[in-house]
């Protein structure tokens, strides 16, 4: 088939690798000519694993390709895919003005029948919004479905390649749009995944409310790990009973320093936003945000508790972006303990195998950002953990004493075990124990 995606970032881009990959010509889409250029060249805007190879494999096999000319991809295309931004407004409501202005010039582009997929993250009511902007701008016939992306950063090309199930909300009857979504994710859900057809108010409540729920598994845990500490339970051993529960599950039930990154803390307060613009008062929900902002100040409590001050003291950290296998900084935890700590009047000496670029666009000079994890550690006062990836999970225990000033750990990811920490002779700080 032949598909155009309006939108060359995160979405946008593992949208149009994966369905390249599966055969079909994709053409991605962005205003941003450095970074069309930047994927002519074969590198990366972002982090994702095996997203380069893919990008670059089938850039040479000519099955994609990148423009700036949404019009020219918009005639040569059946299928255009909307996978533009929709960011947080101060309400907390998504700003739809990028997806309703991609679908005005979808409208202006559209010369025969074009399928437009709201691929973005959008509130209940979009697809008739998209709908009206479409039809204002042309008189040709066109289907509107809203296709919610379920990615999770760091094994984003995994879940589309082999997805838990696929959401399509049509209007009402439009079969020829049904018809042509389950072709093309059809080579995708051949192990049995479902491809679900719905009205388009229910697909776009799915993405909101799947994420709301895990988000509100991670908060309930964090509550957890909260009580486990004032009664003296370990969380580790209650996570695993509960997690046996066949009707809760082991996911999302490790606690930490609370939830970051692009679709959790934006897609919470999204549906907040649209549950009390009709009336409503998410109350669940609403707890769920107010927990996952007091828990990102925990860690830092933990530091200021047992320093008494941490004037002048140097704190190193492991682990920047919101979660491993990711150089995104999204409402990371570690901004939030880093801003604490810079307040206080403390150093910071900082690694993160992917988001230092980042994080040196958020902090500029405010902080010292290391090449290797162990440079963090030169004459800091202690090391806190923040993002859980692999290589900090067995590191040198006898190396790390001999770098830190004193053998402090504060872990905000549980990833070693008390009694061996204690074993080392460091003192050991972790959530839930």
């Amino acid at each position: 088939m032949k598909i155009a995606v309006a939108g060359s970032g995160y979405v946008g881009l593992v949208l149009g690798a994966c369905l390249a990959e599966n055969g079909n010509t994709v053409v991605c889409v962005d205003k941003d000519a450095a970074k069309i250029a930047m994927l002519g060249a074969g590198r990366m805007p972002i982090y994702e694993p095996g997203l380069e190879e893919l990008v670059r494999r089938n850039h040479h096999e000519e099955r994609l390709r990148f423009s700036t000319d949404l019009a020219e991809a918009v005639r040569a295309s059946e299928i255009v895919f909307i996978a533009v931004g929709t960011p947080q407004g101060e309400d907390g409501s998504a700003d739809l003005q990028h997806v309703l202005a991609v679908a005005a010039d979808i409208g202006r582009a559209m010369r025969a029948y074009t399928i437009i997929v709201d691929k973005s993250t959008v509130p209940v009511g979009t697809s008739a919004k998209v709908r009206a902007a479409v039809a204002a701008q042309t008189r040709e016939q066109f289907s509107v479905v809203s296709n919610p992306e379920f990615l999770k950063q760091g094994a984003a090309i995994e879940d589309f390649m082999k997805p838990d199930r696929v959401v399509i909300g049509i209007e009402a009857g439009d079969e020829r749009a049904a018809a042509a979504m389950r072709e093309l994710y059809g080579p995708f859900t051949r192990t049995g995944a479902p491809i679900m057809v719905m009205d388009a108010a229910s697909a776009e409540l799915c993405k909101y409310a799947a994420n709301s729920m895990l988000a509100t598994k991670i908060s309930f845990m964090n509550e957890v790990a909260n009580v486990c500490e004032m009664v003296g339970a370990d969380v580790d051993q209650v996570r695993k009973a509960i997690g046996a529960d066949r009707r809760i599950g082991p996911s999302f039930l490790f606690p930490g320093v609370g939830y970051g990154g692009s679709c959790f803390p934006k897609d919470v307060k999204a549906m907040l936003k649209s549950a009390a613009d009709r009336g409503y008062d998410f109350r669940i929900l609403r707890a769920v945000d107010e927990v996952n902002t007091r828990q990102k100040e925990r860690l830092f409590a933990k530091i200021q508790r047992h320093f008494t001050s941490v004037r002048g003291r140097t704190i190193a950290l492991w682990g920047l972006a919101f979660k491993p296998r990711t150089d995104d900084m999204r409402e990371a935890p570690a901004i939030a303990v880093i801003e604490r700590l810079l307040e206080a009047g403390a150093s910071v000496r900082a690694y993160d195998p992917e988001a230092a670029g980042t994080a040196r666009r958020i902090f500029d000079s405010r902080i010292v950002l290391c090449e290797r994890s162990y440079d963090a550690l030169r004459g800091a006062d202690a090391l806190a953990i923040v993002t859980e990836w692999n290589e900090f999970r067995e590191p040198d225990f006898e190396k790390m004493r001999g770098l830190l000033r004193a053998p402090v750990i504060f872990d905000g990811r549980n990833l070693y075990s008390p009694e061996q920490m204690q074993a080392l002779g460091f003192t050991y700080f972790s959530i839930g124990r």
